[in-house]
């Protein structure tokens, strides 16, 4: 029996220490990543990564919310600490050039304070947008998101199964 319960205590030892520092699933709640992520679906979100390197331009993240940090959003990294980030025209300028290429091959809306006009990204902070422009809550409205509240880097969808796929 002592044999039994050890196990069981090591096994839930385990299994918290990798949730809490290494990986876990997160839960899709919004159309606000569409269409690279839906509602329903769950991720998986790499949390060790960001202690060895820090989020790069294009990276989809979780995150505890600046307003309330109760709540965890999910959104793609668009401006870097320092950047200029101004929205224009459907495009996104980082230092007055636009972004390209399929990650940002989508039209996003000039709206919220930080969303008119050109803003720079303060030191240890990260300018978000979620995939589907018209209906996110991001950057545009709120501000930057402080390094020490990413959670991680969001990297597979594990749920449904018929929809399992790497992120990028």
């Amino acid at each position: 029996m002592r044999e039994i319960i050890e196990t069981v205590v090591w096994a839930l030892v385990i299994a918290l220490l990798v949730r809490y520092f290494v990986i876990e699933g997160y839960y899709i709640p919004s159309s606000s990543m569409a269409p690279t992520l839906v509602p329903g679906e769950r991720v998986l979100v790499a949390k060790f990564i960001y202690r060895f390197t820090d989020p790069s331009r294009g990276d989809i993240i979780v995150f505890r919310y600046p307003i309330d940090k109760r709540r965890n959003l999910i959104k793609r990294v668009v401006g870097l600490p320092g950047e200029r980030i101004e929205i224009r025209d459907g495009k996104v300028f980082v230092n007055g050039v636009p972004l390209e290429g399929e990650l940002f091959d989508r039209t996003y809306y000039e709206a919220g304070y930080y969303g008119e006009g050109e803003h720079i990204v303060p030191e240890n902070s990260y300018f978000v947008l979620g995939d589907n422009s018209k209906n996110s809550d991001d950057s545009r409205f709120w501000g930057y998101v402080p390094r020490q509240n990413i959670l991680g880097k969001a990297f597979l969808v594990y749920w449904p199964p018929q929809k399992i796929r790497l992120l990028h």
